[in-house]
């Protein structure tokens, strides 16, 4: 029987969700592969997966999709994977580069520039390289762990500035263009607009085959890397060069994995935020793979 193809966010917060596949006792049950967020949209929306955990905006671009439950990459208040870094006050900035990585994010990024901020910069999207894009622009957006080792970093060289915001000795991260920073926690930034999490990104898959024997095995093995927090964070600790007591922080305290009541109104309302700045055509429902015989539409 052919193997179901699974595009994977090659990020640290994606480790847990697959560490059942990748180290555990699924591991060779589904072909699997890794990139960035964006690539992992574009796999499943050009047939190359058939399931891919992707960024949560995609759900409303891509036709015929159900999301596996109670599994979400989410944060409840903040996340320190997803920053904006000003050269200046956000309020004064008007040319923005966005990580092309990402998509969710990017739109986070620009509802919070309409509703909270009430700024409409310039946008463009460059590579995750934070000193090369703070010279084409006054602001970026950096995401998943570029973003996360930055976050350590700024966290020993950083004093609270205005709400929400936290200012960084500039020198600290290479750049030299400027002496301060000014640093913006999205999903923090989220929370404080809307009272909600945030959700990132989510299992999704074409309907014919999301199953509920493929939504018990996402959800044994969520729950089998769960289990292994410390393990996943002495792997990565290496890989990043960071503390593993810092990135058992960042999985336990900083994401959230499931998609509980509270999460599900925050992407709820990020769609219907992106279908009025019209990031979105229109906010189509939340249909949910079966963990019976028929999905279930809320």
């Amino acid at each position: 029987m052919t193997k179901l193809r699974i595009s994977i966010v090659q990020y640290l917060n994606t480790a847990p969700l697959v560490w059942g596949f990748t180290n555990g006792p699924l591991r060779g049950k589904y072909d699997l592969s890794f990139t960035v967020p964006s690539q992992c949209a574009d796999d499943l929306r050009s047939g190359k997966a058939d399931i891919a955990i992707i960024p949560a905006i995609e759900y409303q671009r891509i036709e015929d999709l159900v999301i596996l439950p109670d599994m979400a990459i989410a944060s409840k208040r903040q996340v320190r994977s997803l920053l904006i870094i000003a050269k200046k006050p956000i309020e004064q900035v008007r040319r923005f580069a966005l990580d092309a990585s990402s998509c969710s994010t990017q739109t986070l990024t620009r509802i919070l520039c309409a509703e909270k901020w009430k700024i409409a910069p310039q946008f463009f999207e460059a590579p995750p390289d934070l000193p090369a894009m703070l010279n084409q622009a006054e602001a970026v957006l950096l995401i998943g762990d570029p973003a996360l080792r930055i976050a350590v970093g700024i966290e020993r060289e950083s004093w609270p500035g205005a709400e929400g915001q936290i200012i960084c000795q500039a020198a600290a991260l290479g750049i030299t263009s400027v002496e301060t920073l000014y640093v913006y926690d999205v999903v923090g930034e989220w929370r404080s607009l809307t009272g909600l999490p945030a959700v990132l990104a989510m299992w999704t898959a074409r309907r014919d085959v999301a199953t509920p024997e493929v939504a018990a095995d996402f959800l044994a093995s969520r729950d089998f890397g769960l289990s292994r927090v410390t393990e996943i964070c002495f792997d990565a600790a290496r890989e990043l060069e960071l503390p593993q007591r810092t990135l058992e922080s960042y999985l336990r305290h900083n994401i959230d994995f499931s998609l509980d009541e509270e999460n599900r109104r925050g992407l709820e309302l990020y769609f219907t935020h992106a279908a009025k700045l019209g990031l979105i055509p229109q906010s189509k429902p939340v249909e949910w793979a079966a963990t019976k015989a028929e999905a279930v539409k809320l």
